[in-house]
């Protein structure tokens, strides 16, 4: 660690003290879990070098515990690490430990298998839930208790919960995680962060634990006149979420920006008085099956791209925005100089032809282990976080159909008779009752139904069970006598390619890329209809033609000299038979 960061204090009282001396925290947001390890110190540099003093993530649950009783904490979720590499530079760090992130992630961090609870009640002083974080955090603290600065390490808050305002007002929870997490080690002063709108302060709140701090992206001068109300004493102000730009869902009509002046504006009104959390300073990538959704009126999916307009690209650029950011924070400290350790290059390698190709339905027991059941099993109940689930029944004789529905199926469906796509059901269509014919002697029926993400924010993170829960209706009545073959698609080393491939079904498409030097590139997939791109066996994540995004990025790190493999998987039968890989993200 670096030798200014040694066991020392960090208090609050009418202000932030560090070391008994005033500190005005000047931070910003980046996620280890959506950079790959090798870029965390290039974006950490550029953080300090913007004029930071601290780094601050959130900590993904379903991702250090993606089942029950089985953690990690390697590679992008080397939670440690990171803490640690932001130490050697100097910088400080407020951690954010879940159980409930938001952060436009998977189920706003939680893990699915939380959901096999039938009365499960997330994020409430439900005995079952809590008792769970409690073994989870038993295991968390253990990587992080010793990184807080009475300890030598770097960690000057954590926070409880997040935003909890926004969802309910059961203070015992509150009260039971901060608890929790003093009984798991932690020693550093506890925050809270919440809307400064309507009842949120108020529901989200414990002032006897956590400080209270806001979340917002504008009219701050406002909302620090409300916190300070709100908090009835002379304390520090601050804004632990500036909102910056704004995230993507598949659909939106635009990539969402933020022009820089207005911005920087009130990045000087948080700084006047307050000390300020940017979020985000750097957002990157929805790597797999990561991104989680909204929902209001529909299913909004978010994108692969957490890009979010940040003062970094999800690329990890210097922005325009950025440089008006730092001389903004110029004028509350003197800027370091920074010099950049790691050399970042980007590179079309142009159009790549495929090299092979294979349908779903040849594969598929190549993938899963197919289960049978009377009545069609949820993802969850297979034991399966994310991806895909294929059900197959038989349909019998041909006969008209004129009542066929799928009863509580999320999210999106594409329904086969006979390996034949016959419709594609989505979000608030899919119950809608289809009638046709079915004209073989014998007919085969396959749903093909994709978890989109778990919502992350509101009411609706108590009915996250995807795939299909209530059934499929034909003709009036139940269809019963199903196999199930569970796709996390984290296998895919087992395909074989010289299976058959039939055009208009869901299918593998293997290209080769030979390469002298690795460098950030961006995978354009116009032509191609919506499915999951990998490389060297790294998920890179969804793409989907209805955009804003165009292209994924990979990495370099993902890239190696030589021979590389790319996989995309395409659900719908819409392809071209090439990809290209661009310089640039086309946006």
């Amino acid at each position: 660690m670096d030798l200014h960061i040694q066991q020392s204090s960090f208090a609050i009282r009418e202000q932030f003290y560090l070391n008994d001396k005033p500190f005005k925290i000047i931070s910003g947001a980046i996620h280890y879990f959506r950079v790959v390890p090798q870029y965390w110190r290039d974006r950490l540099e550029k953080l300090k070098a913007l004029g930071c003093n601290t780094v601050e993530t959130y900590v993904p649950w379903n991702m250090h515990e993606p089942q029950e009783g089985e953690f990690c904490f390697t590679g992008m979720y080397d939670l440690r690490k990171f803490i640690q590499t932001a130490a050697e530079l100097g910088l400080y760090v407020i951690v954010r430990p879940s159980p409930y992130i938001c952060a436009e992630w998977e189920f706003g961090g939680l893990p699915y298998w939380l959901l096999l609870d039938g009365e499960m009640k997330l994020r409430f002083s439900y005995p079952p839930y809590l008792n769970k974080v409690d073994a989870y955090f038993k295991r968390l603290f253990m990587e992080i208790k010793d990184l807080q600065i009475d300890q030598g390490g770097p960690i000057i808050l954590m926070q409880v919960e997040n935003e909890y305002g926004g969802y309910a007002n059961d203070k015992a929870y509150m009260n039971a995680l901060a608890d929790m997490m003093k009984k798991h080690g932690t020693t550093v002063p506890l925050v809270t962060s919440d809307g400064p709108w309507h009842d949120m302060l108020d529901n989200g709140s414990i002032q006897d634990q956590a400080l209270a701090t806001i979340n917002c992206g504008s009219n701050i001068k406002e909302h620090y006149a409300r916190l300070k109300q709100f908090h009835g004493e002379e304390k520090p102000l601050m804004v632990m979420e500036f909102w910056i730009g704004w995230f993507d869902a598949w659909g939106d009509e635009e990539h969402h920006t933020r022009d820089a002046e207005s911005a920087s504006v009130e990045l000087g009104h948080a700084l006047e008085e307050g000390s300020v959390n940017i979020y985000m300073f750097h957002g990157g990538t929805n790597f797999g099956f990561t991104s989680g959704a909204n929902y209001y009126e529909k299913l909004a999916p978010d994108t692969t791209s957490y890009d979010y307009d940040a003062l970094l690209t999800e690329w990890g650029e210097i922005t325009p925005k950025y440089k008006a950011f730092q001389e903004v924070i110029s004028r509350f400290t003197t800027l370091p100089e920074v010099k950049l350790s790691t050399v970042i290059q980007r590179k079309a390698f142009g159009e790549i032809k495929v090299k092979d190709k294979v349908s779903l339905f040849s594969v598929m027991d190549e993938l899963a282990n197919p289960v049978t059941s009377p009545y069609p099993l949820t993802m969850e109940a297979l034991h399966q976080s994310t991806g895909y689930i294929l059900y197959k029944s038989n349909l019998g004789k041909n006969r008209p159909i004129e009542d066929f529905r799928l009863i509580q199926c999320t999210d999106r469906a594409n329904v086969f008779i006979n390996k034949k796509l016959k419709f594609t059901k989505y979000d608030l269509d899919m119950e809608e009752k289809e009638v046709f014919d079915l004209v073989d002697p014998d007919n085969e029926l396959m749903v093909l139904v994709e978890n989109m993400g778990r919502v992350n924010y509101s009411v609706k993170m108590n009915s996250q069970v995807k795939g299909i829960k209530g059934g499929v209706i034909v003709n009036g009545a139940f269809q019963s006598d199903w196999e199930h073959y569970s796709l996390p698609l984290d296998n895919l080393e087992q395909l074989d390619f010289t299976k058959k491939y039939e055009q208009g079904t869901p299918a593998f498409y293997r290209f080769e890329l030979d390469i002298e030097e690795p460098a950030d590139t961006f995978l354009d997939f116009s032509g191609w209809g919506k499915g999951v791109a990998f490389v060297n066996g790294f998920n890179l994540g969804r793409f989907w033609e209805i955009g804003p995004q165009r292209r994924l990025y990979i990495p370099a790190p993902l890239l190696k000299v030589g021979r590389n493999e790319i996989i995309l998987f395409e659900t719908e039968g819409k392809v071209k038979d090439s990809i290209t890989l661009e310089a640039d993200a086309g946006f």
